[in-house]
């Protein structure tokens, strides 16, 4: 059983992984815009078969890496289909 500190760490780890997995996915399925910074229509994202095996939850780790300012995009939720064509940009490289 964990204790408060402990899942609240191993969270935190796990949270700072998947978004150094989805930085990769991105460089790797995105493009260099006008302003020459990686990215990638989120339909594209989710809808990568390998996307889709490494994230559970996908939208949850591009709010992560949203609030840690990794990535930004126009809008609070993502949701399949309604915003494919939402730009996801990388801002560090």
């Amino acid at each position: 059983m964990h204790t408060g500190g402990t899942f609240r760490a191993e969270t935190t780890m796990n949270v700072e992984h998947e978004i150094t997995l989805l930085v990769e996915e991105i460089r790797r399925l995105g493009t260099r815009n006008a302003d020459g910074q990686v990215s990638v229509k989120f339909g594209v994202l989710f809808a990568d078969e390998k996307c889709a095996n490494l994230f559970e939850a996908l939208v949850g780790t591009l709010k992560a890496a949203k609030r840690r300012k990794i990535v930004t995009y126009q809008g609070e939720l993502l949701l399949q289909g309604v915003h494919d064509n939402v730009d996801i940009v990388l801002l560090q490289d």
